[in-house]
């Protein structure tokens, strides 16, 4: 059986569905506050050129979605799957922001399960790359459970950086 990258996933506060294009406007509204990526290794991408090369990689990715609040039916952020290698059985989650009224933990615990309880359908490991300096994913990992295993080199665009 082959990953589905994109289901629709749905929770009792958020669902996520396939990012469109269509979504630039709204998801692009979330993204353009500094503050969400002031932690982040690509702390620029609240800037409209910076993010639109963001938003054509997810685009491109096939693995994009955006986060919608079920209550009122807009959109809150984005996340994806990526990196999927069958034989590794390994799949990356990441590419994750929130709206800052969406912090502290209630909107990330409901989407990440909703993420890993799909993927461990179809893989036995799933791998968070967090920024060093992003302590705020870093605390928000680690309260789904995630273990830190070690640093890696990746790169944003032209920055490699530590992660």
């Amino acid at each position: 059986m082959s990953f589905d990258l994109q289901p629709h996933l749905k929770g009792e506060l958020i669902e996520l569905r396939p990012l469109m294009p269509d979504d630039w406007n709204d998801l692009f509204a979330v993204a353009s506050d500094p503050l969400i990526w002031e932690q982040h290794p690509e702390s620029d991408r609240y800037k409209e050129d910076v993010f639109k090369i963001f938003f054509r990689e997810a685009m491109g990715s096939g693995g994009a979605f955006v986060i919608i609040d079920r209550k009122n039916q807009k959109i809150i952020g984005s996340t994806r799957f990526h990196g999927y290698d069958p034989r590794k059985s390994e799949i990356e989650i990441g590419w994750t922001f929130l709206a800052r009224k969406y912090w502290g933990g209630r909107y990330n615990r409901e989407l990440k399960p909703l993420m890993l309880d799909h993927a461990f359908k179809f893989v036995e490991n799933v791998v968070f790359f967090v920024g060093e300096n992003n302590i705020r994913s870093q605390k928000a990992t680690e309260k789904i459970g995630g273990v830190r295993d070690g640093m890696v080199k990746k790169a944003y665009g032209s920055r490699p950086l530590s992660m």
